[in-house]
């Protein structure tokens, strides 16, 4: 079947965040919404079906994870990431962040030391300090638009009060899809000192190629024994509202601990329509994903180009892996909140604000990608008219 990923949907009055949070978040509902990382595309025919036929049934009591429900996703795993699986090592959660911050809750005790690394997903921020921990930048280095993990400042910035690591692969928002060596240098430092590892991979499945996604399970023994990691079918399938994650725990012990926390949570009994999708997604989405790759791939290059024509100052980190381009304003003659300023007012775009992502996201915007052609050319556009001044 051929997807077709150029009509535009209108998402107004729907309580979408990405259009209707506008007035509340940028004082303005004027924008053209490049911002959160949800795509505007339908969600494919499969899944539409698959909600549509449970919603038929007029009752949507309690319900439970089916073992249709685990094989989707484990042969999903080894098929597309050659990721071989557990069905028991899997536990449920309402989202990737809503996991992280249990994890971090569970494995770690208040005033412990948690490592981020960003510019980084904002979340990471939160469920470290909302939980009382005490965050640690191991910043990445950037150079001609390219980041790289800082290995040594990372082993540097560990002491006997480090307790974990929180990565992201690929990485939100620079899109880097970290290399195996580069996870293999992490995570040998993390034995070294004995750090957890808490991986969201959320995006592995947009991975542009000759890229590869490596689950940070697969890297060692040590990784598989001293990891959670997290990921869901929303980013690829655009169904985020759905609230369907999985947790993926190899180690016994510590997915007790984990299973301990979400039952004291008490968010670990499902969604009706979460469930029933995600297995759709994982049976059937094969086709759509490869359609939707080259379709974000498409307008990845288009941008690129736009903005290598028309604002040549404008710097932007190629992704490897997700729907989010990273743009780097810092050779305009502009400073970073005005740059915010002109961008809502005068070019009239919602993007997010790079700061938001770590103090070395300043200068910067996270662009989404995720929206039909016609939409992310105007969206372009816009933003070379107006910065072209300065």
């Amino acid at each position: 079947m051929k997807y077709n990923f150029d009509t535009t949907i209108d998402r107004k009055n729907t309580n979408c965040f990405k259009h209707d949070a506008l007035k509340q978040i940028f004082h303005t509902d004027d924008l053209l919404p490049l911002w959160v990382a949800d795509m505007d595309f339908e969600a494919p025919d499969f899944i539409n079906k698959t909600i549509i036929k449970r919603a038929e049934h007029p009752v949507y009591g309690y319900t439970f994870y089916s073992n249709s429900f685990y094989d989707s996703f484990i042969n999903w795993a080894q098929k597309r990431h050659n990721y071989n699986i557990d069905a028991s090592w899997i536990q449920m959660t309402p989202g990737v962040v809503t996991g992280i911050s249990v994890a971090v809750m569970a494995l770690t005790e208040p005033g412990d030391k948690i490592i981020i690394q960003p510019p980084v997903y904002t979340p990471f921020f939160q469920v470290v300090k909302e939980n009382n921990r005490e965050l640690v930048q191991n910043k990445l280095n950037e150079k001609d638009g390219h980041y790289t993990m800082d290995f040594e400042a990372l082993e540097e910035s560990i002491d006997e009060k480090t307790k974990m690591i929180i990565i992201c692969n690929p990485h939100n928002p620079i899109g880097r899809v970290w290399t195996r060596e580069e996870l293999e240098k992490l995570v040998a430092i993390c034995e070294k000192h004995n750090l957890l590892i808490i991986a969201d991979e959320i995006h592995a499945d947009i991975v542009y190629k000759p890229n590869e996604y490596t689950p940070i399970l697969n890297v060692s023994n040590y990784a598989k024994n001293n990891t959670i990691a997290f990921t869901a079918p929303s980013k690829t399938f655009n169904i985020a509202g759905l609230a369907t994650s999985v947790a993926i725990t190899p180690n016994k012990e510590l997915r007790k601990k984990f299973k301990a926390m979400t039952s004291v949570l008490h968010f670990d009994g499902g969604n009706v329509f979460g469930t029933v999708a995600f297995e759709a997604a994982y049976t059937h989405g094969e086709e759509w994903a490869d359609q939707l790759l080259d379709y974000l791939k498409g307008n990845c290059e288009f941008v690129i180009s736009y903005f290598a024509e028309h604002l040549p100052k404008l710097k932007i980190t190629k992704p490897e892996g997700t729907y989010l381009l990273w743009l780097d304003f810092s050779e305009l003659d502009i400073d970073d909140e005005e740059l915010r300023r002109v961008l809502i007012e005068e070019a009239k775009v919602g993007l997010n604000h790079g700061s938001s992502f770590g103090a070395n996201g300043k200068k910067h915007m996270r662009l989404n990608i995720g929206s039909p052609r016609a939409i992310i050319e105007e969206g372009v556009k816009r933003i070379a008219t107006t910065m072209s001044k300065y």
